[in-house]
């Protein structure tokens, strides 16, 4: 399976409850994305008058960087991290390719007019050591008002002399109209499947409660109203979600905070999901072999690798997956990824059905037995992206 480098945030990367998000890309040589932090703290990379009408594909060289690629095309940057499944602190590497098919129309597109912050409104100094989180408690607003107030996500970095607004606070809510609520990224309406209900119990954590059914903690958060800095307490009802309806996922996707698929990325996840749909997985499964893909190859059928991974799961030759055109079919691949019965690979390799126990597991651990990579922790980050295609594909 491909080795993926962890991306290191900055020591004062905004921190949720003490951990900061974790983002990995599939290895080979490394290039680091800019480290300009004034181009960070603006995402949108300004287009010069030079810049070249960007191609459908781009083969990644050495020394390129996604800010510096979107002003050579006169893109924005948070346009191409889009439509490539990035974050902000992910890294390319020579050889990848990155998507800009429709990134040029969403160029000339004139951004949405930003609410103005108001003039007497309060702010904040970012100072060395600050956290969203704590810069929300110390004005008694909830993380998720702050970055809502300021553009930012949950995996965004805060920087030293960055002036965040604090709208929403109790000194400005009497003056201030109250402002229309951001759908999370998993909304907890209109869901798919009947919700289950988990009863708070004296010692439950909201990670033991994920960790318990298969969800991310963030999704778990999403559906309950709930963020980074609530308690819990027994007696409490706690709802665990399903998908999000079509709608909302696409609503997600629409705002950006979903990864958009590629038409290539769409095919090869249709793949994966009738595969699925075909062998009887349940909507967990699908859910981990999509965000298995979405990290092993970005969900594109890719020709390279870490040592001779290859293809949509990276799977390798090598070690009994099958010959360099097998391991490059997106059907038999998905097929080998889920193994039982179907398993193309009998007594060789052990897919996802052949794991004890794996509708128990997370995302991430049930995606790491079958795929043992190095980086077991990364295949966590696709899980909302990968709720949200499930959702959208049917």
């Amino acid at each position: 399976m491909s080795l993926a480098p962890v991306a290191i945030a900055s020591a004062i990367a905004m921190t949720l409850g003490g951990t900061a998000p974790v983002t990995a890309t599939p290895a080979k040589r490394m290039v680091q994305p800019s480290t300009d932090r004034a181009a960070q703290a603006a995402p949108a990379a300004v287009a010069v008058h030079t810049a070249k009408k960007p191609p459908a594909k781009y083969t990644v060289v050495a020394g390129d960087t996604v800010s510096g690629l979107a002003e050579r095309f006169g893109l924005k940057t948070r346009t191409i991290l889009t439509l490539n499944g990035l974050d902000w602190s992910s890294l390319i590497f020579p050889g990848q390719v990155l998507v800009l098919k429709g990134a040029a129309q969403a160029a000339q597109k004139p951004a949405a007019p930003k609410a103005a912050a108001p003039a007497s409104g309060p702010t904040h100094t970012v100072v060395a050591g600050d956290t969203v989180s704590g810069i929300a408690a110390a004005a008694g607003l909830r993380t998720q008002q702050v970055l809502e107030a300021n553009g930012l996500g949950w995996s965004s970095m805060i920087f030293p002399g960055q002036k965040l607004r604090l709208s929403g606070s109790t000194s400005t809510a009497a003056a201030a109209a109250p402002a229309a609520p951001v759908a999370p990224a998993i909304a907890p309406v209109a869901q798919a499947a009947p919700l289950k209900v988990h009863t708070v119990v004296a010692g439950d954590t909201i990670s033991d409660i994920a960790a318990s059914v298969g969800q991310s903690i963030q999704a778990i958060l999403d559906a309950n109203n709930l963020d980074w800095s609530s308690f819990i307490v027994p007696g409490q009802k706690i709802t665990i979600p399903s998908l999000p309806s079509p709608e909302a996922a696409r609503s997600a996707v629409k705002a950006g905070r979903i990864a958009e698929l590629s038409d290539s990325m769409r095919t090869n996840a249709a793949t994966i999901v009738a595969v699925g749909r075909e062998l009887g997985v349940s909507d967990q499964g699908i859910v981990i072999a999509l965000a298995a893909a979405a990290q092993e190859s970005g969900l594109e059928n890719v020709d390279y690798g870490d040592r001779d991974s290859l293809g949509l799961f990276q799977q390798r030759p090598s070690t009994g997956w099958g010959t360099k055109a097998q391991v490059r079919d997106p059907l038999r691949a998905t097929k080998a990824f889920f193994g039982g019965s179907a398993n193309p690979n009998p007594g060789r390799t052990r897919g996802l059905l052949d794991v004890a126990g794996w509708e128990k597991m997370t995302v991430a651990q049930a995606a790491q037995a079958v795929q043992i990579s190095a980086y077991p922790d990364a295949y966590a980050k696709w899980e909302p992206s990968a709720r949200a295609w499930l959702a959208i594909l049917g």
